[in-house]
């Protein structure tokens, strides 16, 4: 809940956002990679695990092949974990308003946290298929604007939101997770008395959030890697097109465990991540509070 103005819930989610990539974005390149493959294993250059992923793409392709498309997630960053809190936080309110609810509330943080995603994904899709592209080890592209340039060129405007709606189950899933285990777990820890314990608890609740989200919407992702990936050509009906479908034909032609390749470096990124995105928010929100009132 915040009692500061929209502008400050938008900085500081910008800054936990910012924060959060800086620290864990070659894990997101490794785990795109992973999801994309769909060569069976022991086939020459396939990916074996996380480890063998991050030591082929620096051998073969130098260590900056890591940080291959950061600059449209940067650019996302801002504006999608802005978003996320402050949408969380103003669908809170809505719903609290709505249900006539005082205080926290499991059941109204996985609510809010599930439309907080939703509202999140119309913000971060462009910005997610330009960064999937870019990741994706056929690219050929030589940067965010030239993948903007050529997708509107060959397969129209509207293409840039193509995976919409896995964007959305992927969001609604994950913030629905992420927001409802964060207001279980600070129920649960021990009362802070210091601004130390208080990181503490944060970072404890984040992190644990965010591997539940992680855990949850992984196959939505898988999903929305692979609809994301594929170039539109008219007449032709993409291999992967629809979220449902699509999580069907993975488990049916490379076995369920495939709606979770890319887990292990996704849920090392989200699970801590997720522990650094609510400390920083809440240092933000704190600083800002402080600010706004003094």
């Amino acid at each position: 809940m915040s009692d500061l103005p929209f502008i400050y819930q938008f900085l500081s989610g910008a800054v936990a956002g910012i924060s959060e990539i800086l620290c864990m974005y070659p894990l997101d390149v490794v785990k795109t990679r992973i999801q994309l493959q769909t060569a069976a294993p022991g086939t020459p250059g396939a990916y074996t695990s996380m480890l063998d992923a991050f030591r082929k793409i620096i051998k073969t392709e130098g260590v900056g092949r890591l940080y291959r498309g950061i600059s449209a997630p940067i650019l996302m960053e801002a504006p999608k974990r802005a978003v996320k809190f402050s949408a969380n936080d103003s669908w809170g309110k809505f719903y609290r308003n709505l249900f006539d609810v005082q205080g926290p509330n499991q059941s109204l943080a996985v609510l809010t946290g599930a439309t907080a995603g939703a509202t999140e994904s119309f913000v971060v899709v462009p910005f997610e298929l330009v960064k999937i592209r870019l990741q994706d080890k056929k690219s050929t592209y030589t940067g965010p604007l030239d993948v903007v340039k050529k997708m509107v060129a060959n397969e129209g405007l509207f293409s840039l939101y193509n995976g919409l709606e896995a964007t959305l189950w992927r969001h609604i899933v994950w913030n629905a997770g992420y927001f409802g285990v964060i207001s279980k777990v600070r129920s649960m820890l021990p009362a802070t008395k210091s601004e130390g314990e208080k990181i503490r608890n944060d970072l404890i609740a984040g992190t644990i959030g965010g591997t539940t989200g992680t855990i949850l919407n992984t196959p939505f992702d898988v999903v929305k890697s692979r609809i994301q990936s594929t170039a539109r050509v008219p007449g032709v009906v993409p291999k992967y097109n629809w979220t449902f479908p699509a999580l069907s034909t993975v488990a049916r032609e490379e076995g369920f465990a495939a709606l979770y390749k890319g887990f292990l470096p996704k849920v090392l990124r989200l699970g801590p991540g997720g522990g650094i995105l609510l400390v920083v928010y809440t240092k933000c929100m704190d600083f800002f509070r402080e600010y706004h009132l003094s």
